[in-house]
């Protein structure tokens, strides 16, 4: 029996922060919904205490807004907010980009193209999930090769906001991202080319920033 141990709490906390934040952005909780920590304790199988700790690190994201013995809800799409995400972490994969482009191998220009292809084939059969995935798929390896913790960790906590409006432009039938600018980055990276990288970065960011408008 020593390989049975009882769950940490931390994990139990990261778990109800995980599902309750992905079902706001792919919006299974809507934006303007009231959100009650016995009924998604219930739901997760979970007690109420790490689901409530799930709840402050939403509010504190941007995700749930919170009114003192009144209500916890899923904020509104505000434009100015995604614009505002998108703007830092642009700038923190300009960064990532910088860093990771001369430690790149070819092991990790194969694992962007398969993602773009798995990209790409999502949007073609309008996955909005599975191109979203891809899309961090790829973008992840840069972030992970640069080895930057501190970009890493804010890039995961603004990105949810990102994904929101992106996921409603996908269902609506559009495409937030080009799997052809995910061809020139890839392109840019393969050939070493850091400066080219970070402009075909800039460019991805900056119209995230524009969606918002």
């Amino acid at each position: 029996m020593e390989a049975i141990r009882p769950v940490p709490r931390t994990l139990l906390r990261d778990r109800a922060y995980a599902a309750i934040r992905d079902a706001i952005v792919a919006g299974e909780i809507e934006p303007g919904a009231v959100v009650r920590d016995a009924d998604l304790a219930e739901r997760l199988g979970l007690s109420r205490a790490p689901v409530r700790e799930a709840f402050s690190r939403l509010v504190d994201e941007g995700l749930l807004e919170s009114k003192p013995q009144s209500y916890t809800r899923v904020t509104p799409l505000v434009a100015a907010d995604v614009r505002d995400a998108a703007a830092v972490v642009g700038a923190l994969h300009e960064l990532v980009t910088r860093t990771a482009v001369p430690r790149l191998a070819a092991g990790h220009i194969t694992a962007m193209r398969a993602a773009n292809e798995q990209f790409a084939t999502a949007v073609r059969a309008g996955d909005v999930e599975g191109a979203l995935r891809a899309d961090d798929e790829l973008h992840d390896v840069l972030v992970r090769v640069s080895g930057n913790r501190a970009a890493a960790a804010t890039v995961a906590r603004y990105t949810p906001l990102i994904r929101r409006l992106e996921r409603q432009r996908f269902a609506e039938g559009g495409s937030c991202r080009s799997a052809g600018l995910h061809e020139r980055l890839i392109e840019a990276c393969a050939a070493g080319d850091v400066d080219g990288a970070v402009r075909v970065t800039a460019e991805i960011w900056r119209g995230l920033e524009e969606l918002a408008d």
